[in-house]
């Protein structure tokens, strides 16, 4: 399997794609990189902030990173387990050049990677990603004098520091959210919010936390990713702990699915709508997700009379839509939420604050109503989410293969703008090679379940076809 490299960082299996020689490739380049930047902002090292999850490999791959890092020139800072949107916010409080995240968030523990940030906490775009790219493909890299290698120093303050933000946002009133008694289950995968997940809950005000795979061990006991067939166990778990409802992040804590008391599922596509249209209230201004989100946040930003913009999937991209213009509040239909208030990228902290708050709102002018009640608020869709392995040929003919997929439906309205998305009267498909793994992903969207299904059953199978015929 090859290595998976985007505006998402590099990904791979660790001992396979993912080795010692591409690390020190990648972390070379990306001194070099950030010392291109710094040049013209004054002498003095490059300062960069690290962080990690909890897999069993991080601490190794974080070593080895620091080290080439500090032979290349660069002081490090080593926040050691934290989550990605903490990284994001150490890196301009600390006003370094730039940060690396060693976590291939959702994916088996057997992967890990490196998420690349620039000075302002943020993913590189497509254009930094090629710089370093061409830094890497010419080998131009910059190495230290044995007399001005850098330095490492550790920190374990940025925990505090994202919850205290967190809890500074204007909108959010703890008052209110102890007054509810609320009873909430949270399960952290044994990622890297498992201690700092459930804190923020406890000073958010919520009365009692019952915690789930938060022990910090990086052996997942499940599919990492938050998503229905893989959270069985835990709903099993809030039906029987008699919980209000259920939180649930990913390994690196930038994506939050909720469960509602009933075991039935908020819907991670619902988390962004739930927050926005809570925030909305407080702040009004556009909204943004990418082209693989649900339309209920098309139909709440009507509502509110704002505009709803969608991006290219990636949180880089998602965030140069949202700069461009004036979105308040954006991110991805994975239950990611970005809030520029707080900082640009996708923070589960940032989004349990805001839901919590959003279901008091609500709950306090609905006699104590259930989860499952709130979510009946918002504009009803089904969602499929499906992925299909295609061969080397098939990957390398993707362009031809989407745009024979598109002449073939003339009642779509056709976007190419990130892979194939048909939209459709009253239903949508995208399909979209995945910046993670080596798959097509095909996400289906209509008023019911059976018609989703369908959809990309249907999609999965003309891709079958099609690339066949190549």
């Amino acid at each position: 399997m090859s290595l998976m490299i985007s505006v998402s960082g590099i990904r791979g299996i660790v001992g396979e794609s993912l080795t010692p020689l591409n690390l020190t490739a990648f972390a070379t380049s990306f001194a070099t990189w950030a010392a291109h930047r710094r040049s013209g902002n004054g002498a003095g090292k490059p300062k960069i902030v690290i962080g990690r999850d909890t897999r069993p490999t991080g601490k190794l791959i974080a070593d080895l990173v620091a080290s080439t890092l500090a032979l290349c020139g660069c002081d490090i800072l080593d926040l050691g387990v934290a989550t990605t949107p903490t990284v994001e916010i150490a890196v301009p409080e600390e006003h370094a050049d730039g940060g690396l995240i060693i976590t291939a968030s959702h994916n088996p523990v057997a992967w890990n990677a490196l998420k690349m940030l620039n000075s302002k906490g943020e993913f590189l775009n497509a254009d930094d990603v090629a710089d370093l790219l061409d830094i890497a493909g010419k080998e131009m890299f910059r190495f230290a004098r044995w007399n001005e290698t850098g330095s490492t120093s550790c920190t374990n303050i940025y925990d505090d520091v994202h919850i205290r933000k967190v809890m500074q946002l204007s909108c959010i009133d703890t008052e209110a959210i102890a007054a509810q008694n609320y009873k909430v289950l949270v399960d952290c995968v044994e990622g890297a919010g498992y201690a700092v997940v459930p804190r923020l809950c406890r000073e958010l005000g919520i009365a009692e936390v019952t915690e789930v795979a938060c022990g910090g061990s990086g052996l997942f006991p499940r599919n990492p990713e938050p998503i229905e067939e893989n959270l069985q166990k835990t709903i099993a778990a809030v039906r029987e702990s008699g919980c209000d409802l259920a939180l649930v992040v990913d390994p690196d804590v930038d994506r939050l699915a909720v469960i509602c008391e009933d075991g039935s599922l908020f819907g991670e596509e619902y988390t962004l709508v739930a927050c926005a249209d809570f925030y909305l209230r407080h702040k009004p201004g556009p909204v943004a997700n990418n082209l693989s989100s649900s339309r209920a946040l098309r139909d709440i930003a009507a509502k509110h009379g704002v505009a709803c913009h969608s991006a290219k999937v990636g949180e880089a991209n998602v965030t140069e839509v949202m700069k461009e213009t004036g979105v308040v509040i954006g991110g991805e239909g994975n239950g990611g939420v970005i809030l520029p208030e707080l900082h640009y990228g996708r923070d589960a902290l940032a989004g349990i604050a805001l839901f919590l708050q959003a279901f008091t709102l609500w709950r306090q002018a609905n006699a104590g109503g259930t989860l499952s009640g709130f979510k009946k608020e918002f504009p009803v869709y089904f969602m499929s989410k499906q992925k299909i392995t295609l061969d080397d040929k098939g990957r390398h003919s993707l362009d031809a293969l989407f745009a024979a997929i598109a002449s073939s439906h003339r009642d779509a309205e056709v976007n190419m703008l990130d892979g194939l998305k048909l939209d459709f009267s009253d239903s949508w498909v995208h399909l979209r090679p995945s910046n993670t793994e080596p798959i097509v992903r095909i996400y289906a969207e209509a008023p019911t379940k059976e018609q989703a299904d369908a959809l990309a059953d249907s999609l999965k199978k003309e891709i079958e076809e099609k690339a066949a015929a190549l």
